[in-house]
């Protein structure tokens, strides 16, 4: 039998001890702070009996700011709350562009889209310009491309904004299923049989599609349909929202929660965001109630920063908004989560990419990315599990019409056609409102060396949207923004 000393805990150090061993037994508490977590130590990935599943869920024009875990004080969003706090947040999380359709260009081939062409958004093209290049130019493999080969079934449920003629199709990119629209946008309430620009019809392969009730709830429904008929094999899902994008239109019911917020937009868009939460939440219910909680893996990304002057959104501690290369464009919501294999309340601090995306699926589907892919993201699960410990991306780099960006570990230089580069030090100006190019300039010579040197080894774009919008992008530069959060 074993005996225990008493009188030896009776030292004051022992029992401090003690303590700790058993609050180390029990499980964190859900309220845990995010600060309290960093990764900790390395794991090891279990081994599983069947190919993971992906589900990437893409909000479209989603300000950083409006989410309750990024500090909303006006929004509650505890389904992508959740995400979060039982996954991993990446707290330096990028797109590659500031606008919808080259970010998306991006992050469905894991190349940086102005690599090939894709530098503008889709929404025309200049004259002079062929209009059959007009979308993801077709020698680009995608995510679904590669993971079809691996056996995986591949479904779009929502916007595709990647070509409208057919080869750009998504059921020839790849995709076994679509249930949605090409275009950039649809109305929330109505599509007709014949109509154009935001009330196209909605397309689908595997079914006549029914009539739209809210199209934030039938992308989610229609992504809980996908995951109820392919729950015996593997898939990756594509839920590709079109909230909180404008029209600003938002359901009677979601309103009347909202009803608080003064500004008719702010409230609008808040409405929005809500019900894109709740279906959030019903994509990962689904999942649970399917079995394939432990066996799938869930991204949640915006696929820019949120354009405040359009939709009333705030991006929150970051200068900026969609269209320009400051942090309000580019730095979005960006979100990982596989129970039992990424840790709980886990915090990733270093930058990385939405082009990470298809080498981190591919690789963990059993595919392998060589050097002749060209891609430019990495398998992320290392560095999210401590595996490896250096910088993904020792420098990430954005180019978008007028403008061109770098980041190099804390400095980011951004670059503009009528003015001297912007120098910043984010780590002690989060929000980029103090240029320090002239203060630093080995440092400022040094980025713009290489960021130039990038540049002029790119292809030009293969297709020009108006030029109209240069305009409108520099004098983005120049506005003044919310950076912080409204009551």
């Amino acid at each position: 039998m074993l005996k225990i000393n008493h009188n030896k805990w009776s030292d004051p150090f022992l029992t401090v001890v003690l303590f700790i061993l058993i609050l180390s037994c029990h499980q964190r508490p859900h309220t845990l702070a995010y600060n309290e977590v960093i990764i900790g130590e390395a794991t090891t990935i279990a081994p599983k009996s069947k190919a993971p599943n992906f589900v990437l869920i893409v909000a479209d024009d989603l300000g950083f700011g409006d989410l309750s875990f990024n500090g909303s004080k006006q929004i509650n969003t505890p389904h992508i709350d959740a995400l979060a706090n039982t996954g991993v947040n990446f707290t330096e999380g990028y797109v590659s562009s500031a606008v919808c359709s080259p970010s998306r260009a991006g992050f469905l081939t894991g190349r940086n889209q102005v690599e090939f062409g894709h530098d503008n958004n889709i929404g025309g093209t200049q004259e002079g310009f062929d209009r059959a290049f007009l979308g993801l130019p077709v020698s680009q493999k995608t995510i679904p491309d590669r993971l079809k080969a691996l056996g995986y079934i591949n479904g779009l449920i929502g916007k595709w904004h990647l070509g409208d003629l057919p080869q750009f199709h998504p059921l020839q990119r790849g995709f076994d299923e679509f249930w949605g629209y090409t275009g950039g946008g649809h109305d929330y309430f109505t599509s007709i049989p014949n109509g154009k620009g935001y009330k196209t019809p909605i397309q689908s392969n595997y079914k006549t599609p029914d009539p739209i009730t809210y199209i934030t709830d039938d992308v989610g429904d229609e992504s809980v349909d996908f995951i109820k008929r392919h729950r015996n094999e593997p898939f990756f899902l594509f839920a590709s929202f079109n909230a909180p994008h404008t029209p600003m239109q938002a359901t009677e019911e979601d309103l009347k929660l909202y009803q608080h917020i003064k500004d008719k937009k702010r409230r609008t868009y808040a409405a929005m965001v809500h019900r894109l939460d709740i279906n959030v939440g019903k994509i990962v219910a689904a999942i649970k109630d399917s079995g394939n909680s432990e066996n799938t893996l869930i991204v949640f990304i915006s696929d820019n920063g949120g354009p405040v002057n359009t939709n009333a959104s705030i991006n929150a501690p970051y200068r900026g908004q969609k269209g320009i290369l400051l942090e309000g464009g580019i730095h979005v919501p960006y979100i990982m989560n596989w129970p039992h294999t990424i840790p709980e309340y886990s915090i990733y601090k270093k930058p990385v990419s939405s082009l990470d995306f298809a080498a981190t699926f591919v690789e963990l589907a059993g595919g392998k990315i060589t050097d002749e892919d060209q891609l430019d993201g990495i398998n992320l699960l290392p560095y999210i599990l401590n595996q490896k410990k250096d910088m993904p991306h020792p420098s990430l780099k954005w180019r978008f019409t007028i403008s061109a960006a770098i980041r190099e570990g804390d400095w980011k230089l951004v670059r503009l056609p009528d003015r001297l580069p912007q120098l910043y030090h984010l780590p002690s100006d989060i929000s980029e409102e103090h240029n320090v190019a002239l203060d630093h300039l080995e440092i400022t010579k040094n980025l713009l060396k290489k960021l130039g040197e990038w540049d002029i080894s790119l292809q030009h774009p293969v297709f020009m949207e108006g030029h109209i919008w240069k305009r409108v992008q520099l004098d983005a530069y120049d506005k003044k923004y919310n950076l912080k959060q409204p009551d």
